[in-house]
């Protein structure tokens, strides 16, 4: 499984961005899917998790502000950033784990991580 993530860039304050994270074409079975970010000089924060397309879950300091979503059939997954404030600046980094059957109808577990997108967001 690999991952694509996008999204990245510069904003001001009180702007948004979407980012994107695209797996490989496989049909997971179970999956949950994570946005983790990482600021200079601190450690890896989960900032947003999705379950099965369903049951999110959030940081406290990004509640109301940022969505976690999926695409089933194009196997991606969005984290929809509004009003973003300088402390949101970090590298977002994209995560899945996941449960899928290969063609010998084998159960295959997987986890993969995608190469990061930087987000600035300007005073």
């Amino acid at each position: 499984v690999q991952l694509q993530a996008s999204g990245g860039g510069v904003v001001q304050a009180g702007g948004s961005l979407r980012l994107s994270c695209a797996a490989s074409r496989i049909a997971f079975s179970w999956n949950k899917w994570n946005w983790y970010r990482q600021a200079p000089g601190k450690e890896r924060e989960l900032v947003a998790s999705i379950i099965n397309g369903g049951t999110t879950n959030y940081v406290d300091s990004v509640k109301g502000r940022f969505t976690i979503s999926r695409d089933g059939p194009k196997n991606t997954v969005y984290l929809t950033m509004r009003n973003l404030e300088p402390e949101d600046t970090a590298v977002y980094i994209c995560n899945v784990d996941a449960l899928y059957k290969d063609d010998l109808e084998q159960w295959i577990p997987a986890n993969a991580w995608g190469q990061g997108t930087q987000v600035t967001v300007s005073s």
